[in-house]
């Protein structure tokens, strides 16, 4: 007897309802092997909330929920000076995989990008997930011209290349002994040179002002709804000011959630780390990044990481001297108005 083709049922593309939570979950934990309820769950409620910033679709036929697909817009995270989106997570029903589901929903997800102003779609994976990059081969993504970098956080614990103040500048007035005796080691940590605080609505301002100096525009409104995701959510609320002579000097966005494409452990995403170029080179930076760690560790974050355009040599520098290296993930970008 001759075998039938299976005909599959006719599929529509849409934008995600909250009632699809427990079927985009169960499809992620079927190719995941674990559930990411509330890393989803988050995503979710994040379009609600900033549906402008979100584009979020679902495959589905007759018997329900078949495909998903999760992207935020960035516009000037990890420096980039474009709008853009990035691509999170996304998964097919087991039973109807190689069925093109996947490419519609990424058709759709192009034209959202190019209606919202963005002009292109970034996205990551492991450099040995074949399957994966193959995918993204079809798509027409291309290695994008960054590197993403990582960092253990290890509890929080001391460690001297990132904790430690650094040495001050060739020809600085005043000079610390470092041959001297100390009592402990801590008695110099990064995060003592600038009061370090967590982020609240009240530093909107000061924020805006530091972003202005550095990138020339005003993005209060993009910042102002950054701030009230890292506000907002309590689970993702890592995000840190600096303070010195009373002035918010220094800024740091990150969030953590248990992320996108096969990262199997809680990670936080470092988004935008800022100093006001009046206070460069006195170790602002670095006590943000000393705090944040510390405050990973109580949560039990384990990983750090983020991306830094090849361009960015002096971000590249400052990460690899407090322990950021490169990982096994790469980035890749695909810009809008190239064919599919």
């Amino acid at each position: 007897m001759t075998s039938m083709p299976v005909a599959h049922r006719p599929q529509t593309v849409r934008a995600l309802a909250p009632a699809d939570l427990d079927a985009v979950v169960a499809i992620d934990a079927s190719a995941e092997g674990r559930s990411r309820r509330d890393y989803i769950e988050r995503r979710l409620r994040a379009a609600r909330r900033e549906p402008d910033l979100h584009a979020q679709f679902g495959a589905g036929d007759d018997s329900g929920v078949i495909g998903f697909m999760l992207a935020r817009v960035l516009a000037g995270e990890f420096g980039q000076r474009q709008r853009s989106l990035r691509l999170e997570a996304l998964g097919v029903r087991a039973d109807r995989r190689d069925s093109g589901i996947g490419r519609a929903m990424f058709q759709a997800l192009t034209t959202w990008g190019a209606r919202h102003g963005c002009s292109a779609i970034r996205t990551s994976a492991r450099w040995h997930d074949t399957a994966l990059l193959g995918w993204f081969r079809s798509l027409d993504f291309r290695l994008a011209p960054e590197v993403i970098v990582q960092n253990r956080v290890d509890g929080g614990a001391y460690r001297p290349d990132r904790d430690d103040v650094e040495a001050p500048d060739a020809g600085s007035a005043h000079e610390i002994d470092y041959g001297r005796p100390e009592t402990n080691d801590h008695e110099r940590l990064a995060r003592d040179s600038a009061d370090v605080r967590s982020m609240t609505a009240d530093d909107l301002d000061a924020i805006v002002r530091i972003d202005r100096t550095i990138t020339g525009r005003d993005r209060r409104d993009y910042i102002a709804s950054r701030l009230a995701e890292a506000l907002d959510d309590t689970s993702v609320r890592v995000s840190l000011t600096a303070r010195c002579d009373g002035t918010v000097v220094g800024t740091l966005m990150a969030r953590a959630d248990l992320g996108d494409f096969g990262r199997p452990e809680a990670v936080a995403v470092l988004d935008t780390l800022a100093v006001d170029p009046d206070y460069a080179r006195r170790g602002v930076g670095r006590a943000l990044m000393s705090q944040l760690f510390a405050n990973l560790g109580a949560l039990r974050v384990e990983r750090v990481e983020t991306i830094v355009p090849l361009r960015d040599t002096a971000m590249l520098g400052f990460l690899g001297s407090v322990g950021f290296a490169q990982g096994d993930r790469l980035s890749f970008v695909r810009r809008l108005g190239e064919a599919a």
